[in-house]
């Protein structure tokens, strides 16, 4: 079987595949202390022969750290500012309306797997999550699949049919490992049965929301992990991985939820000026009950901004407060998309709106979520050695979303330029 190996460009970046399997992997929720203590365990002993052998280092992944966000950044290879992706959810101020951004209407540069299919490769998109779906098959001609509602895909939809029957398991809970699990085993299958050379794996962070590194659950779900990406290897596959963001406990000394509700904040010392957004907002309510470590502020009152704005950032627990045009340079952010004011909480801290919008009787277990600068580094790793050039490249500050230009280019010696 032939494999096309054209280059192709896209949003600037030029990439030159190999005839190998190419694979990204992006673990949800992954902070580097699940591999390293899995590792520690022994339980990862394919992902640890990846790190010797190939390449394992440190990357800034984008703000705020949530899963919308970085799955855009690192489908397109590019910053928020640049795909307009900004959140799981955002105030759209022209419509005056809260809306969820879990559809390709709100991308606004095209994907590397789209320009992949385009250039010959055989494309596979498996999502956990099937709020990605969209997004990530933005104008791509191959598969595209949740596991969530595996059963469902169709061919004219989906690129496939009978996924179940080619997987070999049966459609998993999304609350569970086996969601992420059925991700890595179909992207195997996809690739044994000659339907897929160019895959990105998308995992859920149930698990990482759940269980802390060093529980068993954690430690058994990595293992089964690790033994999915061994399988991917054994085809001859170049993989990379890396995570959309870390993940850290929230909560106060005594285990409860560590939440400021900034919302309530703002109007018990301005008055009713407010409307806080939280983007991690999404349908996955026993994640985080919509917490994470940064909201978005739109001020009714502009002349108050700059006030608010250093009343913020005097409040214990949070750490950064930036106005529009500071969040669009510093934390690459679309300006018609972000708030009058970001607000960015302390490692341990989630910062929310009221109490009546978070439902924190969903969660499976105490609060660990992320969003913030704390969950902003992340694992990446590839499976084979870096060319010359990459290695200095690794040595400056790659981000998450580079992950396709290391996994093809950084492997390739052909593309050592």
């Amino acid at each position: 079987m032939t494999v096309v190996t054209n280059s192709f460009s896209v949003n600037g970046a030029t990439y030159h595949p190999v005839e190998s399997p190419i694979v990204v992997i992006c673990i949800d929720g992954s902070a580097d202390e699940y591999l390293d203590i899995s590792m520690a365990f022994d339980k990862m002993p394919n992902v640890k022969c990846m790190s010797k052998q190939g390449y394992r280092g440190m990357v800034r992944g984008a703000l705020p750290s949530f899963t919308n966000v970085n799955n855009s950044s690192i489908v397109t290879g590019v910053s928020p500012a640049v795909h307009g992706i900004s959140g799981n959810f955002f105030y759209d101020t022209e419509k005056d309306k809260e809306v969820m951004m879990n559809s390709s209407e709100y991308l606004r540069a095209e994907t590397i797997l789209a320009a992949a299919a385009d250039a010959g490769r055989k494309v596979a998109v498996v999502t956990a999550k099937e709020k990605l779906r969209d997004i990530l098959s933005y104008k791509m001609k191959g598969i595209a699949i949740s596991a969530e509602k595996a059963n469902q895909a169709k061919k004219e939809t989906h690129g496939i049919d009978d996924v179940e029957a080619i997987v070999g398991y049966q459609t998993p809970a999304i609350y569970s490992a086996d969601a992420s699990l059925f991700v890595l085993r179909a992207g195997v299958a996809l690739i044994e049965k000659g339907l897929a050379d160019f895959l990105y794996l998308s995992l859920t962070d149930y698990m990482q929301h759940t269980y802390a590194p060093e529980t068993k659950e954690s430690l058994d779900f990595y293992e089964a992990m690790d033994k999915e990406v061994g399988k991917l290897l054994a085809l001859g596959a170049i993989v990379g991985a890396t995570a959309d963001h870390g993940m850290n406990a929230k909560v106060k000394e005594d285990g409860s939820p560590n939440v400021l509700f900034v919302e309530d904040m703002l109007q018990e010392q301005f008055g009713d000026h407010f409307r806080v957004i939280c983007p991690i907002t999404d349908p996955y309510v026993k994640h985080h009950g919509a917490l994470g470590s940064y909201v978005v502020v739109h001020v009714a009152d502009k002349s108050i901004i700059n006030e608010v704005k250093n009343w913020l950032a005097m409040q214990p627990g949070i750490t950064e407060v930036y106005d529009k045009a500071t969040a669009v340079r510093v934390l690459e952010q679309p300006e018609d998309r972000t708030g009058d004011l970001v607000v960015l909480s302390a490692r341990d801290v989630v910062v929310g709106r009221s109490p009546q919008y978070h439902d924190l009787s969903a969660l499976d277990g105490t609060l660990r979520s992320h969003g913030g600068r704390y969950e902003e580094m992340v694992p990446m790793i590839i499976s084979h050695p870096l060319n010359e050039t990459y290695k200095k490249k690794a040595a400056g500050d790659p981000r998450n979303f580079n992950i396709f230009d290391f996994t093809i280019n950084g492997t390739n010696e052909g593309a050592n330029v």
